[in-house]
Parts: C-alpha cells; sequence; structure tokens
C-alpha cells in the first residue's frame, strides 16, 4: 500500500508509512491511505479516522500517549469485546477488521473498525434542532443499549471467561486506588501538587459499603462497558431516534452491571443542576429539553433489566471515585504534555468536584 503524497507524515500516535505497509499486508486490496484525522472527543484511548481509495472510512484505536496507567489501555480485550458482540447479540457495535499486536507498527497495539456514520452528541450546542420528542426518545433507546449490554448471553457471545465477576466491586476498589497512586506520582514528577484530603475518606466509606467477600450490594454478574454514557456512542435522529453504535469499550470486563449504571449518572447532566456538579467531561446535552431526568432513566433502566436499584447511592457514590481516579491519570498526562487534542486543561477541576458529590451522596443516602 502507498501513503498520499500529500498526506502529512506526523501524525500524532500514528507511523504512517508503517500503517499503510500493514494495512497492505493484512488487508490487501483496500488501496492508498489519503487521509488521516483525529476523531474529537477522546479523553483516553485514540481514535483516528483513516480514509482509503473510492472514499471508504476506517477507524483505528490505540492507547494513549504518555502516562498510561497499569492495566489499561488493552486493546486485545476491546477488539474482543466488539468482535463478540457484533457477531450476535442486540448491543450495537461497529464492526471489526483486525487487530495489530505488534508494537513495533505504530509504537502501540492498535486495532481497526468500520466506521459508523453517527453523531457524538455530547453539548447542548449538539441538540441544536432536536425536539424534545427526539430527545426523550434518545434517553430511551439509550437505556435500551445499557440493559442490552448488562443482560447479555454471556456463553453465547463467547464472554463468559471475559473476567472475574466474583469480588469485583472490591477489586475496583483496589485497582482504581492504585491507579490514583500512580498518577499522583507522575503529577508529582511534573512538579505540580494536589491537595486532594477527601479522597482517602471516601475510599474508606466505600470500602464499609462492600459486604464482606468482595462482591456489590446487588450481587450481580454480567458484561460491564465500564464508561457507559450518550457521548460513548453514536446516535441518529433520522429517520427515528437510535444508538448505532456504542463505543469506547477499553474499560470493559465482567461484573456488577450497576456500576455503570452508577457512572452514567454521574455523567448525566440536568437542566437545575448547579455549576458546582457540571463536570469538564461527559456532556451537557441532556439538560436539553425532552431528556430523561436522572431518576427517570434509572426507573426506565430498572424496568428493562429487572435489576433492583435499592444500592443506588453506594453505585454512584463509587462512580465518582472511579471517575476521579480516571481524570486524576489524564491531567497527569496534561501535565506531562502527552495528551493529544483540545480541552485538557480543565480536567483536572473535576476531580474535587466528584469527591465532594460523592461524600454528599453518602451522607444523605440517596442519588435523589
Amino acid at each position: 500500500m502507498t501513503v498520499d503524497a500529500e498526506l502529512p507524515a506526523g501524525v500524532p500516535g500514528i507511523d504512517v508509512p508503517r500503517l499503510a505497509d500493514w494495512l497492505a499486508r493484512t488487508l490487501p486490496g483496500t488501496g492508498r491511505i489519503t487521509a488521516i484525522d483525529l476523531i474529537a472527543g477522546g479523553r483516553s484511548n485514540l481514535t483516528y479516522g483513516i480514509t482509503l481509495d473510492g472514499g471508504r472510512r476506517v477507524v483505528l484505536r490505540r492507547p494513549p500517549l504518555g502516562h498510561v496507567l497499569p492495566t489499561a489501555h488493552d486493546m486485545g480485550r476491546e477488539y474482543r469485546v466488539l468482535s463478540a458482540l457484533g457477531g450476535g447479540s442486540d448491543v450495537p457495535v461497529p464492526a471489526t477488521l483486525a487487530f495489530c499486536d505488534d508494537e513495533e507498527v505504530i509504537g502501540a497495539r492498535f486495532y481497526l473498525m468500520d466506521f459508523v456514520d453517527g453523531r457524538v452528541l455530547r453539548s447542548r450546542d449538539d441538540a441544536a434542532g432536536m425536539t424534545p420528542e427526539q430527545a426523550a426518545a434518545l434517553s430511551e433507546r439509550l437505556a435500551e443499549a445499557l440493559a442490552a449490554i448488562h443482560t447479555v448471553d454471556l456463553a453465547a457471545t463467547g464472554l463468559e471467561d471475559f473476567g472475574r465477576a466474583q469480588g469485583y466491586m472490591a477489586r475496583q476498589l483496589r485497582r482504581w486506588g492504585k491507579q490514583w497512586d500512580s498518577s499522583q506520582e507522575a503529577v508529582r514528577a511534573t512538579g505540580a501538587e494536589r491537595d486532594l484530603p477527601e479522597y482517602d475518606r471516601l475510599v474508606a466509606r466505600l470500602a464499609e459499603r462492600i459486604p464482606e467477600g468482595g462482591d456489590g450490594p446487588a450481587g450481580l454478574t454480567g458484561l460491564v462497558h465500564g464508561d457507559f454514557r450518550l457521548d460513548n456512542a453514536l446516535a441518529r435522529l433520522e429517520p427515528r431516534p437510535e444508538i448505532a453504535a456504542v463505543v469506547d469499550w477499553e474499560m470493559s470486563t465482567l461484573g456488577d452491571p450497576l456500576s455503570d449504571l452508577g457512572l452514567t449518572l454521574v455523567y448525566w447532566a440536568e437542566a437545575a443542576d448547579s455549576e458546582k456538579v457540571i463536570l469538564p467531561v461527559g456532556g451537557t446535552i441532556t439538560m436539553a429539553p425532552g431528556f430523561h431526568s436522572r431518576r427517570r432513566f434509572a426507573e426506565r433502566y430498572a424496568e428493562l433489566s429487572g435489576f433492583d436499584l435499592g444500592a443506588l447511592d453506594f453505585y454512584v457514590a463509587f462512580a465518582c471515585f472511579k471517575l476521579a481516579a480516571i481524570l486524576e491519570g489524564i491531567h497527569a498526562r496534561y501535565l506531562q504534555k502527552a495528551t493529544v487534542g483540545e480541552g485538557f486543561e480543565k480536567i483536572g477541576e473535576g476531580v474535587p468536584v466528584l469527591l465532594g458529590r460523592a461524600h454528599d451522596i453518602l451522607d444523605a443516602g440517596s442519588v435523589w
């Protein structure tokens, strides 16, 4: 395969000539690479759109540059779950094309998937022209997609060994605690200091709510996406609102499904929210007229999944803790000047907001 002579060779995170050679060997007949662009919005793994001869579009996913958290950004797992779900489940996902475990090609493991025509809906501006009826229908479709993920037949999809569900919540507490510590070390190495005393108190409070044995309060087992929200999906409004594909599966595993719901609710913004709870990640589009409230979304999910939401305050507080650890890792990469894209300078501001929100929820004993 050849590279278009006008295509810049210095695409961050991509060795274009080596990628072209690999693509020629792996997917022969696809033609030249004529363009590569970074698809905006990713705060962790990097996503690129690749245009080939004839206008065909494919998508490449690779780990981020710079500070990478241990056990995170496993391209092989992400490729596996997409391939399994695309082989016969009700979960809408892009079709996978090829996986590369040779880090010499572009400097990291990566995979290719088909481009899906859809919109990433994130801000209130993205709601321009959307009717309240369309917003309500999109809320329903998103709840259906989340329930479909959590009730997928693990044996039929070959995902029954995709993770250890037993003790999932306790392991998550330890894992994200280690990620936090790693990110704090990376931040200090840049000469910056972070005073976040509420973190340790939150970890202690969450540990008290995990029953002996490590299972989550609801005792559920299923496929977990790990970062489920509207802007980690591709949506279409015409001819009717639908979720065309759920993307960004880098943290997927087997575990307690309600951990996903908790994180979705943390991201979900409402029109009545104060500025102090609006995060620099996720989106504000759900503040637009017609979108479900957090409560209504959770109730609809419960109807579809059949799951008991009696311990929802724990899951939402836990999601605040997890997201705080994720944002601290992104903040560390920003300080190392190892991020690609825009908006990273505000990521660190969301960490104390999340810690405070978690404590408020646990104090109240209720999400609402």
